[in-house]
């Protein structure tokens, strides 16, 4: 019996040293995958572009307005201006710019992303080195090391379903999930997909458990785009196969993938935002707002909803009904139940609506949707519903006879004619509101939840497709 409880124990003490080395060695580890390492050019029949050595340099593509360099309305064309006018106005905004860079590399970079504070990653390395065992005795996840095209390595695990595709097949369709400002792959948003049956694709921030570098946008793309090619090249996923999950700040990491990969299936945000400055400004002093806008858009510009425009493929966004995290529309610690009239996910929908349908998102359609939007339970929805008289039926019928009507007319991409369609034009106002109204409750469900729950898995849905 002795000789019996000795050997347990010696299994036991073996386990806990394996898992500590594999937890504190990741950085010793041999790379399994680098953002350079793809097929040749256009092989696999995937339109997706692979860098130059001469791109990484700078870092992956970022899509940047008028704040991040443009001419600001109203001023003169940069070209216009001589040399000797561009060369103080840089000495007159040195001051501000420092001041700027101060404030992100500091207080900034900690309230934007939190989960990259060495005290933080100490903290919760026993809940992490529990999930990383859960996820790799009970869903046989494999851990891989990638290196992004600035040298940052990026802490990944994949949970492979292809085998055993289950219900529906979804074990065929690989989730990439984008975890939020202070989540992790060992304990984050990547559960609710992998309970519902897909294959998973985790990974974690610059900075973030045993990724290396610091969580700024630059970076967080460079991380995105190693781990997406990772999943076509490596993993040989089918890019129509391929979901984007963003929780939270992770919407700006997922949004950015599907900008710059259209082929990708699909795009679900949960609990993001539309703009960071919104935020940004209702928790710092009023007094800093020149700065937070300066700072925000030079070194922190998540523009979701701008690179969200930028993905012609299907999109679900959900908005989570007592998020107060996301919310402008009151400045108390909590919000009332259900309300949601200030959920940033509310601008998200208009500006995505505005932008493929134009001619139905005109004046009487924004009101109508801003109207539905106030809805925070499928009981509102359906008595909306009920008043305007929309038929479902009648208007998927007009949105086919639309998309077969554009093949001639149209360019087409990855998943059929490109946006913007100019759909509803020759309707009626009352059928123009009628077809918003469904295509707002198509691209937007509501989940009774604040916004760090975990989503359950059977809210997991994949978007709808026309």
């Amino acid at each position: 019996m002795c000789v019996i409880c000795f050997v347990k124990a010696l299994v036991h003490v073996f386990k806990i040293y394996l898992t500590a080395n594999y937890t504190y060695n990741f950085r010793s580890w041999p790379v399994d995958f680098r953002w350079d390492d793809v097929c040749s050019a256009g092989g696999g029949g995937s339109s997706h572009r692979a860098l130059t050595c001469t791109a990484a340099a700078a870092g992956v593509w970022l899509l940047r307005d008028a704040a991040l360099g443009g001419d600001a309305p109203g001023r003169p064309l940069r070209r216009t201006r001589s040399q000797a006018q561009c060369l103080l106005q840089q000495i007159r905004e040195l001051p501000s710019q420092l001041t700027s860079y101060a404030l992100a590399h500091s207080l900034g970079r900690w309230l934007v992303y939190p989960g990259s504070m060495f005290l933080m990653s100490r903290a919760l390395l026993p809940l992490l080195q529990q999930g990383q065992e859960r996820l790799v005795e009970r869903y046989h996840g494999r851990r891989a090391k990638l290196v992004a095209c600035d040298g940052n390595e990026i802490d990944t695990m994949f949970m492979d379903r292809r085998q055993n595709p289950g219900i529906h097949g979804r074990g065929l369709h690989l989730v990439i999930c984008c975890e939020g400002n202070a989540g992790f792959y060992e304990m984050g948003c990547l559960s609710a997909p992998l309970e519902a049956g897909y294959s998973v694709l985790g990974w974690n921030h610059p900075g973030f458990g045993g990724s290396t570098g610091a969580p700024f946008p630059q970076h967080d793309a460079n991380a995105m785009d190693v781990v997406v090619k990772y999943a076509l090249h490596r993993l040989q996923f089918p890019p129509a196969h391929v979901v984007v999950y963003g929780w939270s700040i992770g919407g700006f990491s997922a949004t950015w993938a599907t900008m710059t990969y259209p082929e990708l299936g699909a795009l679900v945000l949960d609990a993001t935002f539309d703009d960071l400055v919104p935020l940004a400004l209702k928790v710092m002093p009023h007094s800093w707002k020149g700065l937070v806008v300066r700072t925000v858009r030079q070194h922190f510009n998540l523009n979701v909803a701008e690179q969200l425009c930028c993905y012609p493929g299907p999109v679900l966004l959900l908005r989570r009904t007592q998020d107060d995290v996301v919310s402008t529309s009151s400045h108390l610690p909590t919000l009332p139940p259900g309300d949601v009239e200030g959920n940033r996910g509310n601008e998200l929908l208009l500006r995505l609506l505005q932008h493929r349908y134009p001619t139905l998102m005109a004046h009487e359609g924004r009101v109508v949707v801003t109207r539905w939007l106030r809805s925070n339970s499928l009981a509102q929805e359906a008595a909306f519903y009920t008043r305007y008289r929309v038929d479902d039926e009648w208007c998927l019928a007009v949105l086919h006879s639309y998309r077969e009507g554009c093949q001639e007319e149209q360019a087409w991409g990855p998943h059929g004619p490109t946006f913007p369609w100019l759909v509803g034009q020759g309707l009626s106002p009352r059928r123009q509101r009628q077809l918003a109204l469904f295509l707002a409750r198509k691209h937007l469900r509501n989940v009774e939840a604040t916004h760090c729950s975990p989503l359950e898995p059977e809210d997991f849905q994949l978007p709808w497709r026309l």
